[in-house]
């Protein structure tokens, strides 16, 4: 902020409160100038997350405040994401702002369709992002960002150039293995495959690099949550009892682990028949935000049961990119800035509604 910022415009900021900051603008820093000049504003608003779909709303907030109180005003907005603090310490990785885990407790709850979605829609709100496709057992990131033929290229020998992908600069072991062969690989040889793959990448100056964990939280997920430096992780769960019951173990083991939870995503929440309209929760109710209740931690948002979601990720160009004004890639993007907003500004309690929908 300049020393010179004027009071009484910083104090009209400060009755602006963003849901997704949850305070005002001013106390949360947000703002990096506010003077006046020949007469008029001019104040730059500066968020610590991408947040492209929300400028023109929260410029036209300030504006109109400040119009209310008589002052003429050139008001802008951009961002610039910093880097948060990993769990025990850890050293951040070179090229990487920021690290988050898109985990869950099991398999068959569509973490990898939601991490992609996840990733692309960061991308969309105006951020540097990667994709660390961490399923050794079951890399599906390849595929579902439509590069399964790729490889990564190694100018020096040393260092491998992430393969890109709609915008996305991306590692996965299912470019370099035969997809049709199994990894019979045991835990300690998969942790030190996938530091590799991690470490040896040239990532070029992401602000997030989104990580496709395995399922579960056994010892190769334990490992990965001890020794990537994580800013913060992403737990995705369906509603059926048996879903949120392993979501709420893998909860846990990042919490053991100190890094932050940033959220649940409720996937598959509810199914709309396309010919009759009738909507069924087909896999129960409330898992998400039972979770949610219980340990304290936001429900970023509840994600329908959808052939199109489906079709898409198996095309290679998910929902985000396939469908980028759709209800469904909105939704996305919704998730995603409020899981980035939780890691920039902290809770905001009471700030954020629980957001569901369906197909027509």
């Amino acid at each position: 902020m300049n020393a010179h910022a004027d009071t009484e415009l910083l104090a009209l900021l400060d009755q602006i409160v963003d849901p997704l900051i949850g305070r005002g603008l001013a106390e949360a820093g947000a703002v990096a100038e506010a003077r006046r000049e020949d007469g008029r504003a001019i104040v730059h608003l500066r968020l610590d997350f991408p947040a492209a779909s929300l400028r023109d709303t929260l410029i036209g907030r300030v504006r109109a405040l400040l119009t209310e109180h008589g002052i003429e005003s050139q008001v802008t907005l951009d961002w610039a994401v910093r880097s948060h603090a990993a769990q025990q310490k850890l050293v951040p990785l070179p090229g990487i702002r920021n690290v988050i885990a898109v985990a869950s407790g099991k398999g068959g709850v569509g973490k990898s369709t939601v991490a992609a979605n996840f990733a692309l829609a960061l991308l969309a709100e105006g951020a540097r992002v990667g994709m660390l496709d961490a399923d050794i057992y079951g890399p599906s990131q390849p595929q579902m960002l439509g590069v399964p033929d790729e490889k990564p290229q190694s100018p020096d020998g040393k260092l491998a150039i992430p393969v890109r992908a709609h915008g996305l600069q991306v590692m996965s072991i299912g470019f370099l293995v035969d997809p049709e062969q199994p990894m019979i690989w045991r835990g300690p040889i998969v942790t030190q495959a996938l530091m590799q793959l991690i470490n040896d990448a040239r990532w070029d100056d992401l602000d997030y690099l989104v990580v496709d964990m395995p399922p579960g939280t056994g010892d190769v997920q334990l490992t990965l949550a001890q020794r990537i430096p994580l800013a913060g992780a992403v737990i995705v769960t369906t509603p059926q009892d048996i879903a949120t019951l392993d979501a709420k173990r893998g909860l846990q083991m990042f919490r053991r682990v100190e890094v932050p939870v940033l959220g649940i995503v409720e996937n598959m929440a509810l199914y709309t028949c396309p010919n009759c309209g009738r909507s069924e929760h087909v896999f129960g109710q409330g898992g998400g935000d039972s979770i949610a209740e219980r340990y304290d931690v936001e429900l970023l948002g509840s994600l329908p049961l959808s052939r199109s979601i489906r079709e898409q990720a198996d095309s290679g160009v998910p929902t985000v990119v396939a469908e980028p004004e759709s209800e469904i890639a909105l939704l996305y993007r919704s998730i995603a800035r409020r899981a980035v907003a939780r890691l920039a500004y902290g809770e905001a309690p009471d700030a954020f509604p629980s957001i569901e929908i369906a197909e027509d």
